[in-house]
């Protein structure tokens, strides 16, 4: 027997319409039951289906209930499972859309506060003591002369002024008693002190805003100078507001500069492998059973270099916009995928060599939606955005000439463009722009000008550049520079005097960090190659310190 919501029997039956139950088998593919089938009454147990409409009296099958029971428990807790799979899924589609909102310029300009005084709460004189009495206010009024010649002494022969004065001036004086009488009083009872010690806060508040100002005028001073610490400074306070957006999703950037080369090292740690799901939901197996249903390998991969992209663009650009005295020559940061598993070290998932120019050229940040398809439907396999390699994030990477890994659950870890070791840098730890930059800033202090790049990969550059005739670099010269710990032969001067002959130039100059074979210097100890110059890693440590006055640490 039924019972109504009031409690009473119910002599109807009450059929409950099959729509929870009927819509999780169709979303999970299970079997629908058929027309001709009654939902559980009212008071089955959570869980319960129905069987097939029976006549009053009709015998059930034994056992048919439990097995029943048991499948639509089974269907419930998937459906469960599967919700909560797609709440990971929307919680990834928020942090990409927020990892690119763009960032707020951090520059010296924005950081400078201001003092703005605040008022006594009472805003008004203290009620119990009131403002001074003011003898203005007792003195009687001047009789109005009735010869304007008459001089102002003769007041003083005005009896009825003279009682008026003198009664003006008791009243003062009996006013000032009292107000004393009050000051004191409050001065027993806190108030003063209270407002005493309000004056000194907001004095205190303006001697924190003047000496702040102060500090930041000589960090700006310092930044000037490019002094690592200052510069260091600026751009880890950047880089922290950038990171305001997605505080839920700590991704922590290391700032390191380099003034050798005057360029920024960024170390960025990456979010752990886990944040992006590893399933699509949950199905029920053919024998009943609750069955994970797992994404493909390729979209999940997919789906963590987008956030990874997104968290590197935002960095660049947090440390773009804040050098605004254009002290960076360029930015080389690298993405690190850190492991809490013992004896296992960081790996570099994805790294940038960007110089300023690259840097200016690019708007870092993708549109608003970053071409965003939204979180992923049921069954489209494309998992929360679309196709990898036309993600728009990624693209930017890539016109950056950044290296991302095709790969990190594999994992697959690539190559740093530039790392940071010693406080005096060795030639391995520059990145390729940060080299080029370097033999530029060498051979402009010698006298060479006019430079040309023909060619540069991550070991060198070939390069030709004109020095004037009273320069140390006189003439046309095709420039080869490398950095490799092995030693440069002699069929490496040859290819270089022939670039020389291609060229039309007078001379060739082969620098490397490294050193000589004894055959390559015989080579050019001869007259048919004196117009080769070498120059070696101690020469490029001796060229470092005495034009630039900054160390660096060589093969040679």
């Amino acid at each position: 027997m039924q019972h109504s919501s009031e409690g009473r029997p119910d002599t109807t039956a009450t059929l409950l319409q099959p729509g929870f139950l009927a819509s999780v088998f169709r979303d999970l593919g299970a079997e629908v039951p058929e027309q001709g089938t009654a939902p559980p009454q009212e008071g089955a147990g959570p869980g319960a289906d129905a069987g097939p409409v029976r006549d009053a009296g009709q015998e059930q099958p034994p056992g048919q209930d439990e097995e029943v029971a048991a499948h639509g428990r089974a269907a419930a807790l998937a459906h469960h499972r599967t919700v909560t799979v797609r709440a990971g899924h929307e919680r990834l589609a928020d942090l990409l859309r927020r990892a690119a909102l763009p960032v707020s310029a951090m520059d010296f300009e924005s950081q400078l506060r201001s003092y703005e005084p605040r008022p006594y709460p009472a805003g008004e004189p203290d009620p119990q003591t009131g403002p001074e009495p003011r003898w203005a206010d007792f003195a009687p009024p001047e009789p109005a002369a009735d010869d304007p010649d008459r001089p102002a002494s003769r007041l003083l022969l005005d009896s009825g002024y003279q009682r008026g004065l003198a009664q003006a001036r008791l009243s003062h004086q009996r006013a000032l008693r009292e107000w004393r009488t009050r000051q004191a009083e409050a001065d027993d009872s806190g108030a003063r002190q209270a407002r005493l010690a309000h004056e000194q806060a907001e004095q205190s508040r303006a001697r924190a805003v003047r000496e702040y100002n102060e500090t930041l005028k000589e960090c700006r001073r310092a930044y000037r100078q490019s002094e690592p610490a200052a510069v260091e400074s600026l751009l880890e306070r950047a880089l922290a507001a950038a990171e305001g957006a997605t505080q839920d999703l700590p991704a922590p950037c290391r700032a390191v500069f380099r003034p050798l080369t005057s360029t920024a090292v960024l170390d960025l740690d990456l979010p752990p492998l886990d944040v992006v799901p590893e399933l699509d939901g949950y199905r029920l197996g053919a024998g009943g059973e609750v069955e994970p249903v797992p994404r493909p390998a390729a979209d999940r991969a997919a789906d963590y270099l987008r956030l990874a992209a997104r968290l590197a663009l935002r960095a660049l650009q947090a440390a773009d916009a804040v050098d605004t005295e254009e002290i960076l020559a360029g930015v080389v940061l690298n993405g690190w995928l850190r492991s809490d598993a013992p004896g296992a070290g960081p790996l570099c998932l994805l790294s940038v060599d960007a110089d300023r120019d690259a840097l200016a050229r690019t708007r870092l940040l993708p549109a608003e939606d970053g071409g965003a398809a939204g979180p992923a439907e049921a069954g489209d396999g494309m998992g929360v955005y679309a196709d990898a390699e036309q993600d728009e994030a990624l693209v930017r990477l890539r016109e950056l000439a950044a290296v991302v890994t095709p790969d990190p659950y594999g994992p697959v870890e690539v190559e740093p463009s530039g790392t940071v070791g010693a406080a005096v840098p060795a030639a391995e730890e520059l990145s390729s722009n940060e080299f080029a930059h370097l033999v530029r800033e060498l051979l402009t202090k010698g006298g060479l000008v006019g430079w040309n790049v023909r060619l540069r990969g991550p070991a060198g550059l070939v390069a030709t550049g004109e020095g004037g005739p009273g320069s140390a670099l006189p003439g046309r010269w095709v420039v080869w520079a490398s950095r490799e710990p092995g030693a440069v032969g002699e069929e490496q001067l040859r290819t270089l005097a022939e670039a020389v002959r291609e060229e039309g130039a007078e001379r060739g100059l082969r620098l490397t960090t490294g050193r000589f074979t004894e055959p390559a210097l015989d080579l050019t100890a001869g007259a048919r190659y004196e117009h080769i110059h070498l120059i070696d890693g101690r020469g490029v440590q001796e060229l470092a310190r005495t034009h630039l006055g900054l160390p660096l640490t060589t093969d040679g």
